[in-house]
């Protein structure tokens, strides 16, 4: 072995001194977190494949176990943010004397701190996600603005660029639909309780009691990253991460924070368009909390607006299906998926202006169509941000600038139902219709021409150069400077340096 190949035993990610090195030549510790259990086992399973009956087992801990999971969580943190919903037709008004505008500063307020607590993004590149995932869970409230962002790190280091693609729309039934039956069942038989104790009290017990559980769960099984997943076993742990490496052209976990990605993070418009999109569209997102009150004026009782609530989850999760399939069968048009959500619930905003009051029927069908369709949107668009930037540092912060926008439209979005608007709400839906729904239409077009652009640029360059390897550069305890060429995808490169890496579009 030559000393470019060399491979330094005794040598670890911790040891490693910062160095200024050439280009083409990335320090160790700025590399993928999981090169050094690849390295343990190259002369294990290189040259090997996995077995039918391994690749079942591990099919069955990635989407059984692993997805699973990731479902359960994001269940229970949305059953969590549907409380104010249902805790407004469980009593809450009464019990705390509180009117609708209170109410809606209220909403507002919760999204205060979720805003604010978007600063933990940064604890998720440098701490263990398994652990951290379980404190979180542990504290919802403040702490859970993060979870998403964790599960779609997670998302990104178990699948491959178009597993996620088609999980993504079906991962978030479990915001959209799922939580929603669920709650409106527990809060329609809630409401048949007889008890000293207010209907939303009991609700908010038994919510709490779901969310103990599944912290316990997720202490035992979630994994920082896969070559830490007790489901699955060594080798299928080395060729998962292969895997993802080569078909994401991205590293899969690293925890040094780098400035120089933060800073590419930020001149990058793609970022910026991104984080637009998720404020304009989530103006709409009080619609979601807004919706039982709306289906009372509408002349449903509290007891069937439950009923309501859960016919429109189930038509958001068939919805959901539905772009899961469009995304399956005809990739890299997220644009289209976005307008696939939004267009309905454009129609349904106008109708809900034009139809008159007396058409209750119509108001509601409208409603349920307005309010379940265009999550779809925010899956496909928080999906897209994540895997079209590489280098983890750069998907942190562009993350976490989705998610301030995020948070910030969903501190404004309560308010544009409060003021002397009678039981229309025309402001409220004006703004829906071309702000929301409209407008984030038209950013995640200009977004898909944007890449689209810069992967025929891309695709020209690779014709001309097929490398796709780099060197990591590791020192021995004696200081001598030992070469490893290893695929680039170990490197942590980001987007803008490494030119093999093609947006998804």
């Amino acid at each position: 072995m030559d000393k470019e190949d060399e491979i330094p035993v005794e040598q670890t990610v911790s040891d490693i001194e910062t160095t200024s090195l050439s280009s083409g030549e990335v320090e160790a510790k700025n590399a993928d977190n999981t090169l050094i259990f690849v390295d343990n086992h190259k002369d294990e399973f290189e040259g090997l494949e996995l077995t039918p009956e391994e690749e079942r087992h591990l099919w069955r801990g990635r989407y059984g176990i692993l997805f699973s999971l990731i479902m359960l969580i994001n269940t229970v943190l949305f059953i969590d943010k549907a409380t104010m919903s249902y805790a407004s037709i469980l009593g809450l008004f009464e019990s705390t004397n509180i009117d609708t505008s209170q109410y809606d500063d209220l909403n507002s307020i919760f999204y205060v701190g979720y805003t604010i607590g978007q600063a933990l993004n940064f604890l998720l590149q440098k701490v263990s996600l398994s652990k951290f995932m379980t404190i979180i869970l542990l504290f919802l409230g403040f702490t859970e603005s993060v979870i998403v962002p964790a599960m779609e790190v997670t998302l990104f280091q178990f699948f491959t660029p178009k597993e996620r693609a088609t999980l993504q729309p079906i991962f978030w039934v479990s915001c959209v639909g799922t939580p929603i039956v669920i709650a409106g069942f527990i809060a329609y038989g809630v409401l048949h309780i007889t008890n000293s104790i207010s209907p939303w009290k009991i609700f908010m017990i038994i919510t709490g009691g779901l969310t103990i559980i599944t912290t316990a769960i997720s202490a035992y099984l979630y994994p920082s990253d896969p070559s830490k997943a007790r489901f699955l076993t060594d080798k299928e742990k080395y060729f998962l991460i292969k895997r993802v490496q080569k078909e994401s052209s991205s590293s899969i976990s690293q925890n040094v924070v780098k400035r120089y990605q933060v800073i590419e993070a930020l001149k990058d418009p793609i970022s910026w368009l991104f984080a637009l999109f998720a404020f304009l569209l989530m103006l709409a997102n009080n619609l979601n909390y807004q919706q039982n009150l709306l289906y009372v004026s509408l002349g449903v009782s509290n007891l069937g607006s439950t009923l309501v609530s859960v016919a429109g989850a189930c038509f958001s999760t068939l919805y959901m299906i539905a772009g899961s399939l469009i995304i399956h069968y005809w990739p890299n048009h997220s644009a289209f998926a976005i307008a696939f959500a939004n267009v309905p619930s454009i129609a349904s905003g106008i109708a809900m202006v034009l139809i008159p009051w007396s058409n209750k029927l119509a108001l509601l069908a409208m409603l349920v169509l307005g309010a379940n369709t265009y999550g779809l949107a925010y899956i496909v668009g928080l999906g897209w941000a994540t895997s079209s930037a590489s280098g983890n540092t750069k998907r942190y912060v562009r993350n976490f600038m989705f998610m301030i926008a995020y948070g910030i439209s969903n501190i404004v979005s309560p308010q544009i139902w409060k003021g002397n608007q009678s039981e229309r709400y025309y402001a409220a839906w004006a703004i829906q219709i071309v702000l929301a729904w409209f407008g984030s239409t038209v950013v995640g077009y200009i977004i898909f021409f944007i890449l689209k652009a810069r992967n025929r640029k891309r695709l020209e360059l690779i014709k001309l150069n097929t490398d796709e390897t780099g060197k990591i550069v590791k020192y021995k305890e004696n200081g001598e400077k030992t070469i490893e060429r290893v695929e680039i995808a170990n490197l942590d490169l980001t987007d803008h340096e490494n030119k093999n890496f093609i947006y998804p579009l």
